[in-house]
């Protein structure tokens, strides 16, 4: 019998780092190739990891809710087979040791695993596994299940006067959250570490000192789970606190990055126009009605998307991108329509690609999948990469209007206002009508603004005379 070992892969978009969000295996379960053994986020999406090879699960090596760079070892698996073994059978080498130690041969590999030696770059790290290990942010080996029983009482000793006590990072977060001294907590974890359960039986005994005894408090607490849920416990346990910290990773983390990175990159202009959508709003429910649409979802996004689309085609100019490198504006020829969707996760920006090329009711069906999945969190990497302009529906919030920031690497992005009844001059009188207000920012390097005048003036006059969507094409 070996052991061998599956790393963190880049599953394709050039990342550093993902976030285990579940476990779908437990040590002691039989594995086959192919088949999922857990959740990662990375970036902006969930990606179900599947191993590539059989065997029987010797170790989970990060618990939930771990960030673990791309080439780290997440799970150790014990096979029949001594092809391409990595450890011998009878132990897991510590993280430090793993790490230094350079596979003989390139592990067999799935679709989109393929992560060469020479594209792994690791921080060093020093000899003593265990200390060092936590003091670095990796977390040592998890022989037992990624969700703990009960703890009994403590089998280890409190920690030795002087010495640092031995705990993964988001449970050194948890304790400096709680207000607990690691110092002071019993550990009930393999090698004297402190886990979670102990951090938060310390802080029960310590609001409760009558209460029941402390090994019996994390009876009830829940499996691993990621910081943000366990610091918005933090206010409980605590009723004197008057802040609580969330870690910024996943989505907000790439979120933040990206939205700096455009705002202080690409200088920005952004330009308002109200507009009368009456005639729009008809032609949506017309559509509805339509039998050669039936099935198909339509509503004014839709149309506005098209808007777009027409108003490019009038404007080909503003569909480009700034390669700083090469000093060159690159002309597209193509429209990967980003929309911005809220998700459970946070904001995504997936892009229909060749969206210029499709017709209406091609265009409603990408729409529809896009939002369908985003929703669900199985939006892939590839869906959210080289989109080219985007639009953000701010109205569905019943917001007005906004100054959205740019997408990196696009020139443009578009908000769309809550569509309102309002008075309007129409025909010469005033009358109730449907209004809205559309904000374009866009990318001064690459839209001047008699430039960005004009395509976002023909935006308005398409979704003013929808005809034009017709004539104008």
């Amino acid at each position: 019998m070996t052991i061998r070992e599956f790393k963190m892969p880049d599953v394709g978009e050039g990342l550093t780092e993902a976030e285990i969000l579940k476990w779908f295996v437990q040590p002691g379960d039989t594995v086959t190739d192919g088949q999922v053994v857990c959740e990662v986020e990375t970036a902006k999406a969930a990606v179900e990891l599947p191993i590539p090879f059989d065997g029987v699960v010797h170790a989970l090596l990060f618990e939930e809710g771990t960030t673990v760079d791309v080439g780290q070892v997440i799970i150790s698996v014990q096979t029949g087979s001594g092809e391409a073994a990595e450890a011998p059978a009878q132990e897991i080498p510590a993280p430090a040791e793993a790490e230094a130690a350079a596979p003989a041969a390139r592990q067999p590999v799935l679709v989109g695993y393929g992560v060469s030696e020479a594209s792994t770059k690791r921080r060093p790290r020093k000899a003593p596994a265990p200390a060092v290990a936590a003091q670095n942010g990796t977390t040592a080996p998890v022989a037992a299940p990624a969700v703990p029983a009960a703890p009994v009482a403590p089998a280890v000793p409190a920690q030795p006067t002087g010495e640092r006590p031995l705990a993964k990072p988001p449970v050194r977060k948890l304790a400096k959250d709680l207000g607990i001294d690691l110092a002071s907590v019993v550990p009930t974890g393999d090698g004297g570490v402190v886990t979670r359960e102990d951090v938060h039986a310390a802080a029960a005994a310590a609001i409760a000192p009558q209460a029941v005894p402390a090994a019996a408090a994390p009876a009830a607490a829940p499996a691993p789970v990621a910081e943000a849920v366990a610091v918005s416990a933090a206010p409980a346990a605590d009723p004197s606190a008057r802040e609580t910290r969330i870690p910024v990773k996943g989505v907000r983390k790439v979120t933040a990055q990206a939205m700096v990175g455009s705002a202080f990159t690409a200088p920005h202009v952004t330009e308002f126009i109200t507009l009368d959508v009456t005639r729009t709003m008809k032609l949506v429910q017309e559509l509805k009605d339509d039998p050669d649409l039936a099935g198909l979802r339509i509503n004014p996004l839709l149309l506005i998307a098209k808007a777009v689309l027409v108003a490019i085609r009038r404007n080909p100019d503003v569909n480009a991108s700034w390669d700083e490198a090469a000093q060159e504006i690159v002309l597209k020829h193509y429209v990967n329509l980003g929309i911005a969707a809220a998700t459970p996760r946070g904001l995504i920006v997936p892009n229909i690609k060749d969206a210029h090329a499709k017709t209406l009711g091609e265009l409603s069906e990408s729409l529809s999948s896009l939002v369908a999945t985003a929703r669900d969190g199985k939006t892939s990497p590839a869906d959210m990469q080289n989109g080219t302009i985007t639009i953000t529906n701010v109205g569905v919030f019943g917001v007005d209007t906004g100054t959205p920031i740019l997408n990196p690497g696009e020139s443009a992005i578009l908000a769309v206002g809550a569509i309102k009844l309002q008075p309007w001059v129409h025909k010469g009188k005033v009358k109730p009508r449907q209004v809205t207000t559309l904000a374009l920012s866009f990318d001064h390097r690459l839209i001047d603004g008699e430039l960005g005048s004009k395509f976002l003036a023909d935006i308005a006059a398409v979704l003013e005379h929808p005809r034009r969507l017709v004539t104008w094409s």
